[in-house]
């Protein structure tokens, strides 16, 4: 179990005025923690004055960057061997900070999974639900949330892998399989998520690109060859079977069975080299 004191708490916040300072006291109530640091990422509200006011240590994004930006810039400043990650919004209980960090020293990362239910929307639980399961597919293990931005880890961890996380909200799931791809020691605390303060910045209108290429970039970087295998096996196989059908019946292979073969061994190849650059990735680590 990790101490509190060897533990900094790292909240990304843009415009969070209303719940920021609740969840500054809250914490700091609970334990005594080595630092908890608000990254005020360009707010343009009250944020890091109320952040200060509960008695949050505040750096200050001169604009708006993102929260994987705001994440990183809490990872580069926290000076505790173990980093906890909470949202400045609310939805996290504090008080469940306590139970992932006991599980700190025993695992490499903790992760907050959040109760089907707890999930806002239909159109969120379900673009979720698909994530989790490709996360799943592509680890060989249950992922139950992959995007829970509620996590707490090794901070050498993180630092390894801060070149890989994105500026944008797609900074949980880039950490959950960094870790699980690596061989680290992950687990999965189940959490209840209270209603947010104010709206989720979230639109789906505007950020489904944004998820499609969230989905892209994990099996791209992670693991390639398990998509790409089976789509080039069934191209493979179904040109295969159309040219032991065309040979007996009209005396030659078709281009559409050309095509097909061809295609699958295309994509057979993509995913190699796919492969390689993925494991290229994690080579040289410590």
């Amino acid at each position: 179990m990790a101490e509190p004191d060897a533990v900094s708490i790292v909240i990304p916040a843009c415009n969070e005025a209303p719940a920021i300072g609740g969840v500054v006291r809250e914490l700091s109530r609970l334990a005594r923690w080595r630092e908890i640091l608000v990254v005020d990422d360009g707010s343009s509200d009250r944020t890091a004055a109320e952040a200060e006011a509960a008695g949050a240590q505040v750096i200050r994004h001169p604009y708006k960057k993102g929260n994987g930006a705001a994440v990183k810039t809490g990872i580069r400043a926290a000076s505790g061997e173990y980093v906890l990650i909470i949202d400045a919004d609310g939805q996290h209980p504090p008080a469940d900070a306590i139970r992932l960090a006991a599980r700190l020293g025993e695992y490499d990362l903790v992760i907050g999974a959040r109760a089907t239910e707890t999930h806002a929307g239909l159109a969120r639980r379900a673009g979720n639900g698909m994530l989790n399961r490709l996360a799943s597919y592509l680890t060989d293990r249950p992922i139950p949330d992959l995007t829970s931005g509620f996590r707490a880890a090794r901070r050498s961890g993180l630092q390894e892998f801060i070149h890989l996380l994105p500026n944008g909200f797609s900074t949980p799931a880039t950490t959950t399989l960094a870790f699980v791809k690596a061989g680290y020691s992950v687990t999965f605390e189940s959490i209840h998520a209270r209603e947010r303060a104010g709206a989720s910045k979230i639109r789906f209108s505007r950020d489904g690109l944004k998820f499609l290429l969230i989905v892209l970039r994990v099996i791209t970087i992670y693991s390639p060859f398990k998509v790409f295998l089976p789509i080039s096996a069934i191209s493979f196989l179904v040109g295969l079977g159309y040219a032991a059908y065309t040979i007996p019946t009209q005396e030659h292979i078709t281009p559409t069975s050309v095509l097909l073969i061809s295609l699958g061994v295309m994509v057979f190849l993509v995913g190699l080299i796919s492969e390689q650059i993925s494991a290229l990735r994690f080579e040289g680590r410590k």
